[in-house]
């Protein structure tokens, strides 16, 4: 098993992207700290992976909060003894984010509290933690979209994910002569029912999948067994990258 006797924090864990790496962890011998805003979520990915005899804690609580994440990261070293990786995958898109020139201060503000300053969260009190247990892994989720411009604006969401690349690379280097890895996820777009809302006919469609070069949207497993590589001992040698994950969309031209 690729992350035996590993214990790993995943944010975001109630649903989607972050439950698929619970469950996919789980299932490669990792121990579970899952934290998620919503109680509901947590209580699914809680019994997905008790059902398959894994090992989990859910802690409840909200990632811009620093009360919440120092509690969660506690309970999750109580009950598993140490930590050896961060999946900082907690992010919020919400429909007013758009260009900066017409967006309410407080949508903005409110998706770099938890994109951002979540992210800044986990990691300051997570990987204390993991220089504790002599090293490990942090992932940290960013965007495509904070490679390149987007015709369709999303400024709050791309601001907030390239501060994330940027602490990425600054944490790498601090945190390396201490065994820990740190690195930066960028997806590209993923296949969800927001995403196919936002192309109404089939031409639409398959002008945006012309852009990406393997000719279709991203999976959410996509992301996650490239998060299982920066977390398996497999990347012991890997820190500081923005390991980019979108179908070749970012190196397309026209």
């Amino acid at each position: 098993m690729r992350l035996a006797d590993k214990s790993v924090f995943i944010s975001g864990a109630g649903g989607g992207m972050g439950r698929l790496a619970a469950q996919v962890f789980a299932r490669e011998g990792a121990r579970i700290v899952a934290f998620d805003i919503t109680e509901d979520g947590l209580r699914g990915t809680v019994a997905s992976i008790e059902g398959e005899g894994g090992g989990i804690v859910a802690v409840t609580g909200d990632v811009s909060v620093a009360a919440d994440v120092e509690r969660a990261v506690a309970e999750g070293v109580r009950a598993f003894g140490k930590l050896h990786v961060l999946y900082n995958n907690a992010g919020i898109f919400p429909d007013e984010d758009g260009s900066i020139v017409d967006m309410d201060e407080a949508v903005y503000q409110r998706v770099l509290d938890v994109n951002l300053k979540g992210v800044s969260l986990c990691c300051k009190y997570g990987i204390p933690r993991l220089t504790e247990a002599g090293g490990g892994s942090v992932i940290n989720v960013a965007s495509f979209v904070a490679l390149m411009g987007c015709t369709v604006p999303q400024d709050a969401y791309t601001a907030s994910k390239g501060a994330v690349i940027s602490l990425t690379r600054s944490l790498a280097v601090q945190y390396g002569p201490k065994g820990v890895r740190v690195n930066a996820i960028c997806p590209g777009p993923i296949l969800t029912p927001l995403l196919e809302s936002l192309f109404p006919t089939e031409e639409e469609r398959l002008k945006r999948l012309n852009r990406i070069p393997l000719g279709r949207f991203g999976r959410a497993e996509d992301v996650v067994y490239a998060a299982l590589y920066l977390a398996s001992d497999e990347s012991s040698w890997t820190t500081g990258t923005t390991f980019v994950v979108d179908g070749g969309i970012s190196v397309n031209y026209f």
